[in-house]
């Protein structure tokens, strides 16, 4: 079955982007979940501003959840280790049959800079308009909280990091910030990408 994806990112020394998957069926289930955990008439959850106890509540909620997350991370400049992931990111995305990705908005400059690098990516891979992405503020897709919560557990390690991990398939590790051996960005030149899906 096909899924929707939906990313935040977080720095904690690393830079982590963090992707939550969740079938069409349980969407709706899923924002209900999500809403029900503001507190205070907030108009969306904003994990690192939660107090701890309220932390606690929504970690345990969402690993109860059943939902599936995968955590990218990597070193190096914000964007250039932000390009490698999304590289990544998109590659599974296509192989899971993805219908749509949404990126949480993080300014016009930021967001225009996201699309040139996931346009090309999936024009090269055949996957232009299978799947469908774009940018959203955190109050318009509630399941960008899962992804935001998710990330600052896992940046922030220990007990965090295991309140969250039963809802983490997958953690990759994309290195450094996303250069090759004479210093050109890989995720700039899409034959290079081409050649690292080819030797899959």
């Amino acid at each position: 079955m096909s899924v929707h994806a939906f990313v935040d990112e977080s720095h904690r020394g690393a830079y982590l982007l963090v992707v939550t998957l969740l079938k069409p069926t349980e969407l709706e289930r899923t924002r209900r979940l999500l809403r029900s955990m503001r507190v205070g008439g907030e108009r969306r959850l904003h994990f690192k501003h939660e107090s701890d106890a309220v932390k606690r509540m929504i970690a345990a909620r969402l690993a109860q959840s059943g939902v599936r997350t995968r955590v990218y991370t990597g070193r190096g400049g914000t964007e250039g280790v932000r390009r490698s992931c999304l590289a990544h990111l998109v590659d599974d995305l296509i192989k899971l049959d993805a219908r749509r990705l949404v990126l949480e908005a993080r300014g016009r400059e930021e967001d225009r800079r996201d699309r040139r690098t996931i346009g090309p990516l999936l024009r090269r891979a055949g996957g232009d308009g299978r799947l469908v992405y774009e940018h959203l503020r955190p109050h318009e897709e509630p399941s960008l909280w899962i992804s935001d919560a998710v990330a600052w557990c896992h940046g922030a390690g220990g007990g965090w990091r295991r309140r969250v991990a039963p809802i983490i398939e997958q953690v990759l590790d994309v290195g450094g910030s996303g250069h090759d051996s004479r210093g050109r960005p890989w995720w700039g030149d899409l034959r290079l990408w081409g050649a690292r899906r080819g030797s899959r």
